[in-house]
C-alpha cells in the first residue's frame, strides 16, 4: 500500500482526520479507527489547551510537532508492520526459515501435522473455545434482557436514555471482546473506540448510532456468541475427550496386559465385554491402534481449533469493526 502524497495543511479537526482517513486508505480498518481515535483526542486536546487561538492557527502548530496526515499514517503503517512482523514470527517459523536458507529441504508433512503442538496460537484458541461458552451465554444474556427493557421502556421517559446505554455498554464489551480475540487469535482488532464527530447535535448523533451499521452487527454478533460458543465448547471438549480418552485406554489396558491390577471405578471397561475383544484389545498391535488413533484425533482437534481461531478472527472483525 502507498501513500499519498503531501496535501495542503487542513483547517479543522474533521479536515484533518479526514485526510488522515485518506493517507490510511487500504490499510487494517482496526489500526484506520485506532488511529483517528488517537489522532483526534490528540488535536482536541491542543485546541482546547489554546481557546485563544483560531482553530486553524492551533493545527498549523499541530502539524509541525505531531506531523501531517500523510507523515502520522506512514508512523502508523510503519510501527504496525513491525509489530504485526514480530507476532507472527514463532519459533517454529525461524526454524522453518533457517531451512530455506540454508537450501535444505521444506519441512515433511509428519512435521507439519505434528507441528501443531508448538504452535502457541493453538493452546491460546483453546482456551477461547472453552471460554467462548460462557461468554457467549453473557453476551446473549446482555443483549436479550437489555433490547427487552429498551422495548418496555420505550413509552417511558427513561426508555431512550436507558437504550442509549445499553447501546454504549454492548460497544464497550466489543471493544474488550476485539482485545480477547485479538490475544486469542492474533487477529488485529481495534484498541481504541471508533471516533464520533463533536460537532452534532444529540439528536445528531442518536440518529448517527442508529444508522451505524456496526452497532446491529455488534448485537447481533453476541448474540451468535451464544451457538458458536457451544459448537467450539463441543468440538474442544468431545475431540480431546476422544483422542485422549483413546490414549489413556491404551495405557491402562498395556497395564492389565502386564498383569497390573487396576481399580474398578477407572470407567475404562474396553476388555470386559467378551473374550475375543479382551485378548484383541490387549495384544500389541490392538493397543498400537488405540494409541495412534488418541494421537491422530488429539492432532486433528487440535488442527480444527487453530483453523476455527482463523476463522473466528476473521468473523469477529466483519462484525465488530467498521469497515
Amino acid at each position: 500500500m502507498t501513500i499519498d502524497h503531501m496535501t495542503p495543511a487542513p483547517t479543522s479537526i474533521n479536515a484533518y482526520l479526514q485526510a488522515l482517513r485518506i493517507a490510511l486508505r487500504g490499510a487494517d480498518p482496526a489500526l484506520i479507527q485506532d488511529a483517528l481515535y488517537d489522532a483526534e483526542q490528540h488535536l482536541r486536546a491542543e485546541v482546547a489547551a489554546k481557546p485563544a487561538l483560531p482553530e486553524s492557527e492551533v493545527l498549523a502548530e499541530i502539524v509541525k510537532s505531531y506531523g501531517a496526515p500523510d507523515e502520522v499514517a506512514a508512523a502508523y503503517l510503519e510501527t504496525e508492520s513491525r509489530v504485526q512482523a514480530a507476532m507472527a514470527t514463532s519459533a517454529s517459523s525461524r526454524r522453518f526459515a533457517d531451512v530455506e536458507v540454508s537450501g535444505a529441504a521444506e519441512p515433511g508433512i509428519g512435521r507439519r501435522f505434528f507441528g501443531v503442538y508448538a504452535d502457541v496460537r493453538t493452546y491460546t484458541m483453546l482456551f477461547y473455545c472453552l471460554l467462548a461458552l460462557f461468554t457467549g451465554v453473557f453476551y446473549f444474556s446482555f443483549v436479550t434482557i437489555g433490547l427487552s427493557l429498551s422495548i418496555g421502556l420505550a413509552i417511558l421517559v427513561v426508555g431512550v436514555p436507558f437504550f442509549l446505554g445499553f447501546v454504549g455498554a454492548a460497544r464497550l464489551l466489543a471493544l474488550v471482546e476485539g482485545r480477547l480475540v485479538e490475544a486469542m487469535t492474533g487477529e488485529r482488532m481495534p484498541r481504541r473506540p471508533s471516533a464520533r464527530p463533536r460537532d452534532l447535535s444529540l439528536l445528531q448523533r442518536i440518529g448517527a448510532m442508529l444508522k451505524e451499521i456496526r452497532t446491529w452487527t455488534t448485537l447481533a454478533y453476541q448474540l451468535l456468541m451464544l451457538p458458536i460458543g457451544i459448537i467450539y465448547f463441543i468440538i474442544a471438549v468431545v475431540g480431546l475427550s476422544v483422542g485422549c480418552g483413546l490414549i489413556l485406554a491404551a495405557i491402562l489396558e498395556s497395564l492389565v496386559a502386564l498383569g497390573f491390577v487396576l481399580p474398578s471405578d477407572l470407567g475404562i471397561h474396553l476388555a470386559d465385554d467378551s473374550a475375543w475383544l479382551q485378548t484383541w484389545v490387549r495384544h500389541p498391535l490392538g493397543l498400537m491402534l488405540l494409541t495412534v488413533g488418541g494421537v491422530v484425533a488429539t492432532t486433528l482437534t487440535l488442527h480444527l481449533v487453530r483453523a476455527l481461531g482463523r476463522l473466528h478472527g476473521a468473523f469477529a472483525k466483519r462484525m465488530l469493526v467498521a469497515l
